[in-house]
Order: structure tokens, then C-alpha cells, then sequence
């Protein structure tokens, strides 16, 4: 699981989660998944601004699922 505060398109994440995926396929028991903001315009409002950003239950939700526990 690879949590960035930026967008999807042309990350630090998407690279590196590239990186490992072709390097180390083999050796993975799951897709890496990305946590990144979300695809849309920055909010003014703050508790837009909460929404789209990477929180903690998005992040335990992803590695749950990466290591297949119980959701």
C-alpha cells in the first residue's frame, strides 16, 4: 500500500507502485494498491478538503484487503 497527498495522474506513487509490480511480481501476494487524493479539484471547504485527502480508515480499508483479512 503506497498513501500520497497527491493526485493519481503522474504521482510519486503510481511510479513507484510501477517499479515494484514489474520488478517484484513475482514475489507479491497482491496488487500494490495506491491511496492518493482524490481525481478532482482541490475544495476550499474544509471539511471538503477532509473528504479528498488519504484518511486512516481508507488506509486500513487497503491493507486489509491487500492482506486478506476480514473487512
Amino acid at each position: 500500500v503506497v498513501v500520497e497527498e497527491a493526485w493519481p495522474l503522474a504521482s510519486l506513487s503510481g511510479e513507484l507502485a510501477y517499479i515494484v509490480q514489474r520488478r517484484a511480481f513475482d514475489y507479491l501476494d497482491a496488487p500494490v494498491i495506491r491511496i492518493t487524493c482524490a481525481d478532482v479539484p482541490l475544495p476550499y471547504a474544509p471539511t471538503l478538503i477532509e473528504a479528498s485527502l488519504p484518511n486512516v480508515a481508507r488506509v486500513v480499508k487497503a491493507v486489509k484487503e491487500v492482506t486478506y483479512s476480514a473487512a
